[in-house]
């Protein structure tokens, strides 16, 4: 196994998003003739010598010659454990989009959850929005003036609506209006609104969204290092003064933000959507980038996102200072478009109810001049839009909750990401639910999932995808496996090894999920992780600690959040969400390989992850809910179906089995922890809002929950005492 080493790493994003890509899709697509779009600027330089590496940027031009200005060097971040880390314990939530409305069709509920909770909300918006211009009225005959300052403002409006309702208050209520200047001299409007203890605050750095001979400028922007793009002056904003940005200038922007702001939540968009093959005419309608499943914007502005975070890390970093406490979770986008729907009624009309103010209407007197919304998305639209992105909320990063170990002293462990970094907190005393600071064990910049495993001598494996690489401008961009291994059950660490990718090329190889691993009775550890090709690869550690190499399972497509677990006769089986079923692989017998179960039965087809638990007759049972269904399914692999408590909620849930039956651990409807221990349900209601999955822990007291707060700190829940 060869150690990850301390590289430069940079910020990511698929090499074919600079290629012509539809509008963002709240506008039309793409007209066959463009409109008049904001002038680039390029920088133009000159080499002091033949083959000399540095190059000094000149305003002009000599002999019309033209060489872009090379890519400032940065801080590295560095995978090394034992840093620092400082956190507040003050929550606070950070959205970074491309356009405005990526935070109402793709990360609520998560957001609205941890505003109801009184978690403070910054949400940056990259571009203008402004598209072609053309704020289309539904019905109305004849053409749309094409207005981009104009139409910018509208969305900004339709926003200041959604958030204002969103905070409780009248969608007109006035906001609190400023200009923010930023690094570089740069400036944003920023909009603030505050009432009781919910507070949202809105920046607009506005940059266009299209530049001549570009008709997606931020896929150019990160790919080609001479282009600079200014921005949009929206109309009635406090701005005076357009910018203009280059790759540099926007990842500095955003980690003056994220300084300025210290989050201990950001939500990004999807840095490495799915490959997704689609004809010319379908993929237009769907507004996808070439070859993949989401917006040229969205990918753009995620890949800008994760750059500023790992920069944000190591220059907090630099001379010895403390890492900052953060959690990321990163929205899919038009994924959502192709796969079985995951929320149920009431939690779809509720997330879908936020983007009718924000659509707002053209009779409305909301106050301003330019537009009261953006007028295509509001009404019933996005419920009636055959796109369906409203219908789901998937991470990119889907993870089944903290990895929670008991040590030698019987103090628990949990094991998570913060600052892009793997750390391990401990409790001050068994039982207490109070926890240490927490320990860095570096390996970063990595997924917020880990994937873990237990040896048979009770020693920890932890597993995590690793940004290897992540830059723009032709850098590289590479995605690998690493895995941290314990010296002694509870005691120290290995250094981290790469355990590479089971994709050669660094294009596919960033298409990968997150890791799962289980290990089998006889030692060995079993280590899948979807493929680029929505498939399952393996790879095989041996008892004696050597690792096997990559091996593609047979199989049909899934959706990553992969669950794996062995049976009563020491199998190892795996269970993936398909299109249409739950797919199935597993050993015909202990040892053996594991195996794609073609012809076993047809399992209801679920609406995200699968989890498993053991039954006490030896056997396994999956626990999921069916599309767009607030009931739980529970079914053996055979396909025999099991009775099911009534768990009513949305999103996955995650299952231990207990002779006297299922622990089950998920959300609500209203999005709190629910607990199902003994036929008993109880749901937590008091302590800091939980982020994403909790994990269930069978303790000497009984089943405990065990999670990561939006203050980026764990707690824990016991059912049968009520504390948080």
């Amino acid at each position: 196994m060869n150690e990850i080493p301390g590289g430069r790493p940079h910020a990511a994003v698929s090499r074919t998003t600079g290629a012509p890509s539809p509008a963002d899709h709240t506008g039309d697509t793409a007209p066959g003739t463009a409109p008049r779009r904001p002038r680039p600027t390029r920088r133009r330089t000159l080499a002091a010598a033949l083959g000399l590496a540095g190059a000094t940027a000149l305003a002009g031009t000599l002999g019309g010659c033209s060489v872009p200005a090379p890519r400032r060097g940065g801080p590295t971040a560095d995978p090394a454990p034992g840093m620092p880390i400082t956190g507040s314990r003050r929550a606070q939530l950070m959205q970074i989009m491309a356009h405005p409305d990526d935070d109402l069709y793709f990360m609520n509920p998560d957001c609205q959850r941890m505003v109801d909770a009184g978690v403070p909300l910054v949400c940056v918006y990259v571009t203008a929005g402004e598209h072609n211009g053309k704020n289309h009225i539904p019905g109305r005959t004849g053409e749309t003036v094409a207005d981009k300052e104009d139409y910018s403002s509208a969305r900004h409006q339709g926003l200041r609506q959604a958030y204002a309702q969103m905070i409780g208050l009248d969608r007109f209520t006035p906001w609190q209006k400023g200009v923010a200047t930023l690094r570089g001299d740069r400036q944003a409007e920023i909009n603030t609104l505050a009432h009781g203890n919910r507070r949202v605050e809105l920046v607009f750095l506005n940059l266009a969204m299209h530049a001549p001979r570009r008709w997606m400028a931020l896929p150019s922007l990160w790919e080609d290092r001479a282009l600079g793009l200014r921005t949009v002056i929206a109309t009635d904003s406090p701005v005076r003064r357009a910018d203009t940005y280059d790759y540099d200038g926007l990842v500095d922007v955003l980690v003056g933000l994220l300084e300025r702001y210290r989050p201990t939540v950001v939500h990004t968009l999807d840095p490495d959507p799915d490959i997704q093959h689609s004809d010319e005419a379908t993929r237009k309608k769907d507004s996808e980038q070439p070859g993949y499943s989401d917006h040229g914007d969205h990918t753009a502005v995620a890949s800008f996102s994760w750059a500023a975070l790992v920069r944000w890390v190591a220059e907090a970093t630099a001379d010895g200072g403390a890492i900052p406490a953060f959690t990321t979770t990163s929205f899919r986008g038009y994924y959502n478009r192709h796969w079985p729907k995951n929320l149920p009624e009431p939690v779809l009309r509720e997330k879908a109810a936020h983007l009718v103010p924000y659509g707002g209407d053209p009779s409305w007197q909301c106050g301003n001049a330019a537009g009261c919304g953006d007028y295509m998305v509001g009404g019933r639209r996005p419920l009636t839009n055959k796109k369906g992105w409203v219908r789901s909320t998937h991470h990119r990063h889907p993870g089944t909750g903290p990895v929670v170990a008991t040590g030698p002293d019987g103090r628990l462990t949990v094991y998570g990401v913060l600052g892009l970094r793997a750390v391990r907190w401990r409790e001050t005393e068994p039982g207490s639910g109070q926890w240490t600071e927490p320990d860095d064990l570096g390996g970063g910049p990595l997924a917020p999932a880990l994937g873990a495993a237990t040896l048979l001598d009770g020693r920890q494996l932890l597993f995590g995808l690793r940004f290897a690489a992540l830059g723009g401008h032709g850098g590289a961009n590479r995605r690998e496996v690493a895995v941290l291994e314990q010296r002694s059950p509870g005691g120290p660490f290995l250094a981290w090894s790469g355990l590479g990718n089971p994709e050669r090329d660094d294009d596919r190889g960033r298409r990968i999920g997150v890791p799962v691993a289980v290990t089998a009775p006889d030692g060995r550890v079993h280590l899948f992780v979807r493929d680029a090709g929505k498939g399952v690869s393996t790879r095989v550690r041996e008892a004696d600690g050597t690792w096997g190499p990559w091996r593609g399972l047979d199989g049909a497509e899934v959706q990553d959040g992969l669950s794996a677990a062995v049976d009563g006769r020491g199998r190892v089986h795996l269970f993936a969400t398909g299109r249409d079923r739950v797919h199935h692989w597993a050993q015909e017998r202990s040892g053996g390989p594991v195996a794609f179960r073609a012809d076993g039965p047809a399992l209801p087809v679920p609406g995200g992850p699968v989890d498993t638990a053991a039954t006490p007759d030896g056997g396994l049972a999956l626990y999921y809910r069916r599309p767009e269904a607030r009931e739980l399914t529970a079914v053996r692999p055979d396909g025999a179906r099991l009775a099911a408590p009534a768990f009513d909620g949305y999103g996955p849930v995650v299952a231990v089995g207990t002779p006297k039956g299922p622990v089950l651990l998920g959300r609500d409807l209203a999005g709190r922890v629910r607990l199902h221990v003994a036929g008993r349900d109880a749901v937590r209601t008091r302590g800091v809002v939980a982020l994403g999955p909790a994990t269930p822990h069978l303790g000497p007291k009984g089943a405990l929950a065990v999670g990561i707060g939006a203050d980026a700190y764990p707690w824990s829940w016991a059912s049968h005492t009520d504390t948080a």
